[in-house]
């Protein structure tokens, strides 16, 4: 049971719980009500396999990373490490393996090889990608947090383009097509932008361990005030979509929606603005961490809305 725990743990569950409620809300509330009378035979059964290929990618990326991470973590988060501690290194790397084997495998499934397969190709890219971020990438200046923004929108946009074709992504002559279009990168564009947020907060927060190492993370390469204005940066742009999404919105007199923006999204936001140069301690910057991803997590959900509104 403790070794259960453990592994759940080592793949971050509630990650993968996310990245599944993020496609799962974009299937239903999105997609459905967009397509409800044009779905294709067996629509289903390969979205559940794209999700299960997007959860073991994710699971195994999150393994290879703790794996060659041991000695950061060792300073900047003993009391959470469970490779060398909980789960011997060599079942670590083999579990990593066979995760993303069987994701590749679940990828293979839920897309027709002849029709998809630049999506198979992204997919192992995927894996090579988080195997990369995890042995150099991480250590690099800005990359790694680009790398793991982009991994981050390409859980909804996998989504996407399994649905439709890169050539006739946004078809006029198909009126649910631009909408569909329009809905994937608005949300795809929102988890990016938070994930470089998160990312750079994160890399403040661990700067002890990170400098130690020969890591050249933003605030070891840039300083912790000059990260702090990239990542005030970042928020201006983020809070100023939303504000003018929300004032786009106005016009189909989606009072929810725009409430439940205003409210939940970007307050919240604007409050982390105000806090993020007060901050000083590792406590402060998991603090806002935790902040951002709450506040994608509210963005997200706001997919709900949507399948009242199509």
């Amino acid at each position: 049971m403790r070794l259960a725990a453990a592994f759940l743990k080592l793949v971050r569950l509630p990650n993968l719980l996310f990245i599944a409620l993020s496609q799962v809300l974009f299937q239903f509330c999105v997609y459905y009500p967009l397509y409800r009378e044009t779905l294709p035979r067996h629509d289903l059964s390969h979205f559940i396999f794209l999700v299960l290929a997007s959860l073991f990618i994710a699971a195994a990326g999150y393994i290879i990373n703790d794996y060659f991470d041991i000695n950061i973590d060792e300073i900047n988060k003993p009391d959470k490490m469970v490779v060398d501690k909980l789960i011997h290194r060599r079942w670590a790397i083999a579990w990593h393996f066979i995760l993303s084997f069987t994701g590749l495998v679940f990828t293979v499934l839920a897309l027709p090889v002849l029709g998809k397969w630049y999506l198979i190709l992204a997919n192992i890219a995927c894996v090579a990608l988080l195997w990369f971020y995890s042995t150099n990438f991480k250590k690099s200046l800005l990359i790694g947090n680009i790398v793991i923004s982009l991994l981050t929108a390409w859980a909804i946009l996998i989504i996407f383009f399994s649905k439709v074709s890169p050539v006739n992504a946004i078809e006029l002559g198909n009126h649910a097509q631009p909408k569909f279009f329009r809905l994937a990168f608005l949300y795809a564009g929102f988890a990016f932008i938070c994930s470089l947020i998160r990312e750079a907060i994160k890399d403040i927060e661990d700067i002890k361990g990170d400098e130690r190492y020969g890591s050249r993370s933003m605030p070891i390469a840039w300083g912790i005030n000059a990260s702090k204005v990239y990542i005030a940066v970042w928020m201006i742009v983020l809070i100023v979509i939303l504000i003018t999404l929300m004032i786009y919105i106005l016009q189909f007199r989606w009072w929810g929606l725009v409430a439940y923006g205003v409210l939940v999204i970007i307050v919240p936001l604007v409050l982390m603005f105000r806090k993020l140069f007060k901050a000083s301690t590792a406590a402060d910057y998991h603090s806002l961490s935790t902040g951002i991803k709450l506040v994608m997590l509210v963005g997200i959900l706001s997919m709900i809305f949507f399948h009242f509104y199509l």
